[in-house]
């Protein structure tokens, strides 16, 4: 058995198709959003508090994992969430232009009846949050 970064462990016969680190600290993929969210996590780290989240996709389930930590030893908080079918309603992606429109920011959503989760794809082209956005419906629907 497998233990991924997230934490997640997988099960005999389940295979990773990708984890997702969620980028918690910067808003979009330009550099001087990177910057200020760098900036600001290095000042969380000062103080102790560090924050992670995930989208762990594998052939048979998605979860959705959020950690955090204060004074770097206790645990403020951890939740999984196992993403069903049945409660997803949509799953895709947005692109949209920062910094003067030279670097596009592209987002994977999905929207499920209680809430609506957005995570920032660093480092991924049209085609790449295209891959993301069908190994998400991949793991779900088939």
């Amino acid at each position: 058995m497998t233990k991924l970064k997230s934490g997640i462990v997988l099960n005999e016969g389940e295979n990773l198709v990708m984890e997702l680190e969620a980028e918690l600290w910067a808003t979009s993929s330009n550099p001087i959003a990177k910057l200020i969210g760098a900036i600001k996590r290095v000042f969380a780290l000062i103080l102790g508090i560090k924050k992670e989240g995930f989208v762990v996709i594998t052939d048979k389930r998605v979860v959705e994992v959020i950690r955090g930590k204060y004074f770097y030893f206790f645990d403020s908080g951890k939740v999984i969430r196992y993403l069903l079918p049945s409660g997803i309603k949509e799953i895709g992606y947005t692109k949209e232009p920062t910094f003067f429109c030279f670097c596009p920011a592209y987002q994977l959503f999905y929207e499920a009846y209680t809430q609506r989760t957005s995570v920032l794809l660093s480092d991924v082209d049209e085609a790449g949050a295209q891959r993301v956005v069908d190994a998400f419906y991949n793991a779900l629907y088939k």
